[in-house]
């Protein structure tokens, strides 16, 4: 339920300044254009209690919201029982050990697992050739769809590919998935959930440009994190020419978090590594991987699983299901009004519960700029 009283009191009190407007405009006058613009902030939240059971039946009077350390009036709750929209990003490089049919089960398992009301999308990589190279893609497989049947047909859909585009697959959430803005039940109730490493190799764009443009739309961020660094290392060392390669742009990546090191030389090719720092790169590459999913997990008031083996992926996908069909989310109007970008930190507090329940929610958001 999503109760409206605030709008029912602002619209009331329009209607008399306008009204009281027009007694005082003078014959011949023109009437001006009044507007209000407001942004209304959703707040997806998840509460535990010290069992690590998610709670039930919350209302709104359990919530206190503040922004940057100042209490703000709630607009607008809804409960647990809102339906979700979810865009389901499936990693089908070979990074993610070539078991594509697992992939396969264990999304189509996620799927089973929401309820009737919510709507999914499917994202996944693909190979594309031409004539001199190969290289891979990320494509949007099924657009939000709750027909269960053009889900599973997506995901059989799903190819191998040989390349990771995995900030691609981000932005195509951000830009397609949810590009038209939600219908009112599904308002601050939109998901990303992605089954990956997080290892990009191929992407046009960059984690910062996806990070934003996420963060921007309010979509909370669920990462089911495969690990596959010794996989990945079992075949990086030795020949050159019959080693797994990193790519320019991974190298490039690994170079910049170097910065600070003045005086590195930096190899322009992967064949002008030795294995030392084949590993070294290898090592950075997952530990950026991890702090960016991280990051993105926290600020969003999501969740990192993390996977030893794909074999777990549907225990993993459970969680995820179970702790979407158990999330509140609040709105609020800022009393900070300025247009100014400024980043700004929100927290959320619940009171009436016993001692030891937990919350977790959105971090903050970048306020909009003139």
């Amino acid at each position: 339920m999503r109760p409206r009283t605030p709008f029912l009191s602002l619209t009331i009190c329009l209607l008399a300044a306008l009204a009281l407007f027009s007694q005082d405009k003078k014959p011949g006058e023109k009437d001006e254009v009044i507007r209000i613009e407001t942004q209304l902030v959703d707040v997806p939240i998840a509460v535990t209690a010290s069992t690590g059971q998610a709670v039930r039946g919350l209302k709104a009077s359990n919530f206190v919201v503040y922004e940057d350390g100042k209490p703000q009036e709630i607009a607008d709750f809804s409960t647990t029982t809102e339906p979700f929209e979810v865009a389901l990003v499936l990693d089908t490089s070979g990074s993610t050990r070539s078991d594509l049919q697992l992939i396969q089960r264990a999304a189509q398992y996620f799927v089973d697992s929401l309820r009737p009301g919510d709507r999914v999308a499917v994202v996944a990589f693909k190979t594309e050739r031409t004539q001199t190279q190969a290289y891979a893609v990320s494509e949007v497989l099924s657009y939000l769809t709750d027909d269960r049947k053009q889900l599973r047909a997506a995901i059989d859909n799903t190819q191998m590919s040989n390349g990771t585009p995995y900030y691609d697959s981000l932005l195509q959430v951000a830009e397609k998935v949810f590009r038209d803005k939600p219908k009112e039940e599904f308002r601050g109730r939109r998901a990303l959930v992605a089954l990956t490493d997080g290892v990009d190799s191929s992407s046009v764009g960059d984690f910062v440009a996806a990070k934003a443009e996420l963060e921007q739309q309010g979509v909370i961020s669920f990462f089911v994190r495969v690990d596959t660094r010794d996989y990945f290392e079992q075949d990086l060392l030795g020949d050159c020419q019959s080693a797994i390669h990193f790519s320019g742009a991974q190298i490039r990546r690994y170079y910049r978090s170097m910065k600070s090191k003045a005086g590195l030389e930096k190899a322009v090719n992967f064949c002008q590594l030795g294995d030392f720092e084949r590993l070294a790169i290898s090592k950075k590459l997952y530990e950026i991987a991890d702090t960016e999913m991280n990051d993105l997990a926290k600020t969003s008031g999501g969740k990192v699983f993390p996977l030893d083996d794909l074999a777990d992926a549907r225990t993993a996908f459970k969680s995820v299901a179970e702790e979407l069909g158990t999330k509140y989310t609040l709105g609020y109007y800022p009393t900070n009004d300025k247009k100014d970008g400024t980043y700004r930190k929100i927290k959320v507090e619940i009171k009436g519960l016993p001692k030891g329940t937990m919350v977790r929610a959105r971090d903050g958001y970048t306020a909009p700029q003139n």
